[in-house]
């Protein structure tokens, strides 16, 4: 091989290696997969007779932080008594129903709603929003503008009460699951040492509520 062959070929070479160590750095700045969020996504779905029933949320872990209480002046919680929550993490939470529901014994139409939650000591406020894709209660646009408080408690569907419970053991990451009872459901919240149940059964077309 001529001397000014092999000199030629090293450009290329570097270039290589340069690639090979900046890609690496690439792929992790664009890395956004759900599974790779410091809270993942978490999918709870159930069939209630001919009615399929899918939720979509975000699973936070408890991280040695205080989670649910009443805030004072010597102890604050990252989700208080009383506070507006979209009930898991990153987006707000989506409820989909293929079929009319009654929940908490009063009926929600077939469709997709966000969930948004106000945890109380003994008892919880669950919303059910037709607005969708936000960001906790505000919307990220695709040029990256963030426009805050987008979310109007005025246009739920559906506004309903459930009562919450003590845990005796501590549930690190947040968990919606559906778990078989009398004529459904429930739709059952548990993280940290707090469970909420809301009774979800199948509704007729016509009648139920």
């Amino acid at each position: 091989m001529l001397p000014h062959a092999r000199f030629a070929r090293r450009p290329a070479f570097v270039l290589f290696l340069a690639l090979c160590f900046a890609a690496p750095a690439f792929v992790a700045a664009q890395d956004l997969h759900p599974s790779r969020r410091p809270s993942p996504t978490g999918i709870a779905k159930t069939h209630l007779g001919e009615t399929y029933v899918k939720v979509v949320y975000s699973r936070p872990y408890v991280r040695d932080r205080a989670i649910f209480g009443a805030n004072t002046d010597s102890a604050t919680y990252l989700v208080p008594f009383g506070k507006l929550w979209r009930t898991g993490a990153n987006e707000a939470t989506e409820l989909t129903t293929t079929g009319p529901l009654l929940v908490g014994g009063k009926r929600l139409e077939a469709g997709t709603y966000a969930i948004f939650t106000e945890p109380g000591p003994s008892e919880w406020v669950v919303h059910f929003s037709p607005q969708l894709g936000l960001d906790g209660t505000g919307r990220l646009d695709a040029d990256g503008t963030f426009t805050p408080n987008v979310y109007d408690p005025a246009q739920d569907a559906l506004v309903v009460q459930a009562p919450s419970h003590p845990l005796e053991d501590m549930v690190d990451q947040f968990t919606i699951s559906f778990e078989p009872a009398a004529g459904g459901a429930d739709l059952t919240l548990r993280w940290e040492k707090t469970e909420v149940r809301l009774p979800v059964v199948p509704a007729s077309e016509m009648g139920d509520g």
